[in-house]
């Protein structure tokens, strides 16, 4: 406690985190806060006037790319019907219901194994393999807390402002093979799939490994170290690839997340600022060659056109 407390006081960058972690930093415009949770975040300050690297690019798309629709990109239940029309209903995950508030969960009525989710962030999740042992008033705890966050004033990644929060229930999924359900993670730069991430032994020792668009292994680390035995591209690839630049026609970027249950695809979540680009690439010289796969365009131009 004595160190992070010598830290706090020491460590402007460190302070900063941690006042932003706890709600102090809602005075801040968005451009002011950007600014300085990039630098405390990446350990270099953040240019919006002539960003290089991918992740200063995302910090100026936060800012300056803001259409309404991709507030229901990012919403977990929207987003599963603008998919369903682009690619059709078969790769979707069944809902199993859909409510506004905690207490209207009637856990009576789920099947056995069924997953929870906040449809407007990324942490409000209930894995449930065998509803006998679900530990109800724990999770209902969870719910609760996620349901009273608004995801925005995290990273200010503007999309999550006006989600309207909700709980849905689906199906659990799980692949025979694998045992486990291995999270897919396309990355589209101005209508390019251009790689893949792989998840591997998600929520126990999250691994990742990355791909490019023939299928060739990509050596750099970006939260995750790489799985001890590199994993195999999955059975769709090309088709998430396809799939993914559907999806993100006439989007400056988009990360397209998907899964492959045995040999099925399924939709799983659109993203469009991973990491809320503050977390690091490495080598950086990666996060540079990701910036130049995505064209900014003329901030004048954007204006006239809104």
């Amino acid at each position: 406690m004595i160190d992070k407390l010598k830290k706090f006081i020491l460590d402007k960058n460190y302070r900063f985190r941690v006042m932003a972690h706890l709600g102090m930093c809602k005075y801040l415009s968005d451009e002011a806060y950007l600014k300085k949770m990039f630098e405390a975040r990446q350990g270099y300050p953040l240019s919006l006037e002539a960003p290089q690297t991918f992740n200063e690019k995302l910090q100026w798309l936060k800012l300056h790319d803001r259409k309404p629709i991709y507030t229901n990109y990012v919403d977990k239940y929207e987003a599963k019907k603008i998919v369903a029309n682009k690619i059709g209903e078969k790769y979707i995950i069944p809902t199993i219901a859909v409510w506004n508030t905690v207490d209207e969960i009637d856990f009576d009525r789920l099947p056995n194994r069924f997953v929870l989710k906040c449809t407007h962030d990324s942490s409000g999740v209930i894995i449930c393999k065998d509803k006998s042992t679900l530990d109800i008033e724990k999770a209902k705890v969870i719910l609760s807390k996620c349901m009273k966050r608004n995801y925005y004033w995290q990273g200010r990644e503007w999309p999550y402002r006006d989600v309207v929060p909700r709980i849905i229930a689906e199906e659990y999924m799980e692949d025979i093979e694998t045992r486990e359900l291995r999270d897919y993670k396309v990355y589209v730069f101005n209508g390019q799939a251009k790689f893949m991430m792989l998840n591997s032994s998600r929520g126990v020792d999250t691994r990742a490994d990355y791909f490019d668009r023939e299928g060739n292994w990509l050596d750099f680390i970006w939260g995750y170290s790489h799985a001890e035995m590199r994993p195999i591209l999955p059975k769709n690839f090309k088709k998430m690839l396809s799939f993914s630049e559907i999806l993100a026609k006439d989007l400056l970027h988009l990360r397209v997340d998907f899964y492959e249950v045995n040999g099925e695809l399924y939709f799983g979540e659109l993203t469009f600022y991973d990491g809320s680009g503050f977390d690091k690439i490495e080598p950086i010289s990666w996060d540079m060659k990701f910036g130049e796969w995505l064209t900014l365009p003329n901030l004048r131009e954007m204006k006239e056109h809104r």
